[in-house]
């Protein structure tokens, strides 16, 4: 998910002001001075010495503090408070349950509640199926946190992840109609995780991992899907991977190049890192060379952790030993899922003819547009401020609208391409450029190709579990 640094925002700082020692006009050049414009002033308190305005101040989001210190330093001037939109946005929580059916007298309640619904609970009870019909199992997903890789914060703790969960459940519900819900575990043991998520999975229909840290991530995952029969996605894998593929689709298209034969150096084979691999070798990439603090991963040596074995094992067809710059010799394209400042001009210019290069690291890629306008021929990151976001939300609204509609058992590898390919194809032959080869989340187009494109390969595989709907839709998309 990206993260928008130094943005403009709108703060509100409630000053309580002492008119003997300091003046308003004194506030204001402070402000002024330390890079904030006033839009509007507000008188909530007064006294015969003292007044206490809110102040809604523009102003870059990484000055904010500055202005709080700046204030803080004025004799006669204390900050009482300070809250911008988006924490505003925020009181009392994004979401909430609404009922679907209005309770207006007594019959209604022993209908929706005892004794009614004890019809309804035998007749599950005995058919185990019908809880998808009769119960809101449907259409529920779990979006799960230990809050040990949140964003690019790192180990914030679950209460912290909330936020973030919230968000989700809300694109979820906005872009696909799915009924997604924060749950958010004050654990980070593999087990406990594994086995909670196991306890709750009767109520959802699928489960989505998320903000989980790598290498637990991978045991989590695949022990889940072992073990349940509703599918388990863990997004910051699968979803990165998938509108990364949808991206390159349509890079190859513009630099006249077949997606198999070209060469991809890969930076960051953590958890992400790793997916894009196994979906790029899906897609019939075989030459990508994967690099990591140790340089670049060659079977036959040892490392730290198992996945980094499995990625040896499976990449570098040559054995390219050395650093990032060493490897990236000759490359078609460049994968960064790594950090920021990792990859420099002088290493795109040593790729081969038209470099694609998609920097992802949040919140600051491994090297910015700016820096190789000129060099490379395509360019994506996972920011909101440049061209070419490579954002996981084109993938999990449309991936689990489809899931819960066929009520597929798991999600396949071949599910995964047919998703990327359904991303790309929104983007129309006479609209595809440099700057325009991933579609806009907001498109209306990519929940429904999404979800078709998913259902269709769920069935073709077997694991679709309800009677083929794909002639009619399931649940009306959002207008």
């Amino acid at each position: 998910m990206a993260v928008n640094v130094g943005s403009s925002t709108n703060i509100i700082i409630r000053l309580e002001m002492d008119k003997q020692q300091i003046t308003f006009g004194q506030i204001i050049t402070a402000i002024g001075e330390t890079g904030g414009e006033i839009l509007a002033v507000d008188v909530s308190g007064t006294s015969k010495q003292m007044m206490i305005y809110d102040l809604t101040i523009c102003v870059n989001s990484n000055l904010t503090s500055s202005i709080v210190t700046q204030m803080n330093g004025l004799e006669g001037l204390k900050v009482i408070n300070v809250s911008d939109q988006t924490m505003l946005m925020h009181l009392g929580g994004k979401i909430e349950v609404a009922s679907k059916i209005r309770i207006k007298n007594r019959d209604d309640l022993s209908r929706v509640y005892t004794p009614g619904v004890a019809r309804v609970s035998m007749a599950i009870h005995e058919d185990p199926s019908k809880a998808y019909s009769l119960t809101i199992k449907r259409n529920t997903v779990a979006v799960v946190s230990d809050g040990s890789a949140v964003l690019g914060l790192g180990n914030i703790g679950p209460l912290a992840a909330m936020p973030v969960m919230e968000g989700k459940a809300m694109l979820f519900k906005q872009l696909a109609d799915v009924d997604a819900f924060p749950i958010c575990i004050n654990t980070q043991d593999t087990e406990e995780i594994i086995e909670t998520i196991k306890r709750i999975a009767p109520a959802f229909g699928g489960i989505n991992l998320e903000d989980i840290s790598s290498p637990r991530c991978f045991e989590i995952e695949r022990r889940l899907i072992e073990e349940l029969d509703i599918p388990v996605f863990h997004d910051d894998q699968h979803g990165t991977a998938v509108v990364l593929l949808a991206g390159l689709y349509n890079a190859v298209k513009l630099v006249g190049k077949r997606l198999s034969d070209c060469s991809v150096v890969l930076c960051g084979v953590g958890a992400a890192g790793s997916a894009c691999t196994k979906i790029l070798l899906s897609a019939g990439v075989t030459n990508i060379v994967g690099v990591d603090r140790y340089g670049a991963l060659v079977r036959g040596q040892q490392y730290d952790y198992e996945a980094w074995t499995w990625y040896a094992e499976h990449t570098n067809p040559y054995l390219k030993t050395g650093s990032l710059s060493d490897v990236i010799h000759g490359a078609d394209i460049f994968i960064g899922v790594s950090g920021e400042g990792v990859l420099t001009a002088a290493d795109v210019r040593n790729m081969a003819k038209d470099p694609i290069v998609f920097a992802m690291a949040n919140p600051t890629p491994e090297i910015l547009p700016e820096e190789v306008e000129g060099i490379v021929k395509v360019m994506a990151t996972g920011r909101s401020d440049y061209p070419n976001q490579i954002n996981n939300v084109l993938c999990f609204p449309g991936l689990f609208r489809g899931v819960l509609d066929c009520r597929a058992s798991r999600v396949t590898e071949s599910m995964k391409l047919a998703a990327a390919k359904a991303i790309a194809s929104v983007v129309k032959e006479h609209e595809l450029n440099e700057n325009f080869i991933i579609p806009s989340i907001f498109n209306q187009e990519v929940v429904e190709k999404v979800r078709k494109a998913v259902m269709d390969e769920a069935y073709e595989s077997n694991v679709a579990r309800r009677r083929d709907l794909r002639t009619r839709e399931v649940y009306p998309l959002p207008t």
